[in-house]
């Protein structure tokens, strides 16, 4: 499969068709809606503008398709899931298109607005939708007869793998897999699929044996004794490009949005680690880059002060960095204006407290209004934290948390954030009991993360930072 040249043919036919239908547009506005009003006085002419605009309305049109995740799965598309994107994309981007564009108009009644607004839209789908329809129609063609296949992996040896096994052989139309090989459990002695594929070893492997091998579909055929091992193989799957599939008996042991599916005569959970719509993910990531580069911008005063103030009230450098583990668990440098007495941790890793004389004075009212959290910034610009989301911790720290409460890893599905739930709600942990604690609400977050959320904990941190409720 060539991931790049079916892109590139989707994108290709959207900015032909964008371009088709902003030229056929402004021919209607021209020779239908206009002349209504001006008679032959107006003409149809090619100009700088519309030349212009048959440059910028496809890009624009191209940004809106991949905002709404018609760029994603372009080798797994379901034709009507299809139709219901693209109605609604469609939408948007006509809606932006008419107030942005048409509005100003001159028309001669308020209908002719409704008509320029059904044109548009009616054009836009035509030349967009079909075409993609037909690639998407070929390639689904081209799986039902096993020329474009993904290489499956499945993670169980018991019964269930077993008639999963079977069934995805009985298949008279395949949906693209290729089973090439199973990952054992351990809890069963008569590994059922011995023989039939190879065998690559245990579920301890499954990130090694999915970059190796090239797996792109992970089905989970998990018996019900074997369940503790759930959040251990979901924890490996965490930012791998795979497709993950479940027997749905799993449903209470994988977090994250499913959607059911099915593989012929098996039903199987969809599993997605999509904790957002992937519009609201775009507008988010869109939103940390902005506000992070204005806040560095317009709050330079206010870090040269505090740079000055640090520097000359204790001996040390004035910024702090310190190593955390982000999304996935890839490990990143936090930094953080320095609130401590240089060598504070010579006797190893220690949590901070109210009372923690290692802390500078300036380093209290630093902590207490967050100001010394404002470096954070630079890490959202990286690309390493959000501006909302569970605060990064130590590896150290981390250890000993799994140990009392293993679903902590479910945290690493998301950005790390300069502030979160948690800290609102929970604020500053003094030790690991502590971070257990507040780790309920940053769970609490992921299961209903929105932009609206985000907002909402944006504005309670701004309360508390006014308020110098920080510890």
């Amino acid at each position: 499969m060539k991931y790049k040249s079916q892109l590139f043919r989707y994108i290709a036919f959207d900015l032909l068709g964008s371009a088709i239908t902003w030229f056929l547009f402004n021919l209607y506005r021209k020779e239908v809606v206009e002349k209504q009003i001006f008679g032959d006085y107006v003409h149809f002419e090619i100009d700088s503008k519309l030349i212009i605009g048959l440059v910028v309305m496809p890009v624009f049109w191209v940004f809106i398709f991949y905002v709404n995740s018609l760029y994603k799965g372009i080798f797994r598309r379901s034709r009507l899931k299809e139709l219901g994107s693209s109605l609604w994309a469609l939408f948007i981007g006509v809606l932006i298109i008419f107030f942005a564009f048409i509005l100003d108009d001159y028309v001669a009644s308020y209908k002719d607005y409704y008509h320029l607004f059904i044109v548009l839209f009616l054009l836009q789908f035509f030349f967009t939708y079909f075409p993609r329809l037909l690639i998407t129609s070929h390639t689904i063609r081209k799986i039902r007869k096993r020329k474009i296949t993904f290489p499956t992996l499945i993670v169980g040896d018991g019964d269930k793998a077993f008639e999963l096994y079977n069934d995805i052989e009985k298949q008279t139309k395949t949906f693209g897999n290729r089973i090439i090989g199973f990952l054992s459990t351990g809890f069963n002695e008569k590994k059922t699929l011995e023989g039939l594929v190879p065998h690559l070893g245990s579920y301890h492997n499954l990130k090694h044996v999915i970059l190796e091998q090239g797996v792109q579909e992970v089905l989970l055929a998990i018996e019900s004794e074997e369940n503790r091992i759930v959040n251990q193989i979901v924890s490996e799957l965490l930012g791998l490009n795979v497709e993950v599939k479940a027997i749905p008996s799993m449903y209470d042991y994988l977090m994250g949005r499913v959607k059911m599916s099915s593989i012929i005569g098996t039903p199987l959970i969809n599993v997605s680690f999509e904790l957002m719509p992937i519009w609201q993910q775009k507008i988010k990531l869109l939103l940390d880059k902005t506000i992070s580069g204005l806040a560095l911008l317009f709050l330079s005063p206010l870090f040269l002060t505090i740079s000055v103030i640090i520097k000359t009230t204790s001996k040390g450098p004035v910024f702090y960095s310190q190593e955390r583990v982000g999304r996935y668990g890839k490990p990143f440098f936090i930094y953080k204006f320095r609130s401590m007495y240089v060598n504070a941790e010579s006797n190893g890793p220690a949590l901070s407290s109210k009372n923690d004389n290692r802390i500078t004075p300036i380093g209290k009212f630093l902590r207490k209004t967050r100001l010394d959290e404002l470096p954070n910034f630079w890490n959202v610009i990286k690309g390493e934290m959000s501006l909302v989301g569970p605060r990064p911790e130590r590896q150290f720290y981390i250890d000993q948390i799994v140990k009392k409460a293993p679903y902590y890893l479910h945290l690493q599905k998301v950005k790390p954030g300069i502030t979160s739930w948690g800290q609102v709600k929970y604020g500053y942990a003094e030790n690991v009991d502590q971070m257990v604690e507040r780790l309920k609400y940053d769970l609490l977050y992921l299961e209903n993360m929105s932009l609206f959320v985000d907002f909402k904990i944006i504005i309670y941190t701004m309360i508390t930072v006014f308020r110098g409720r920080g510890v």
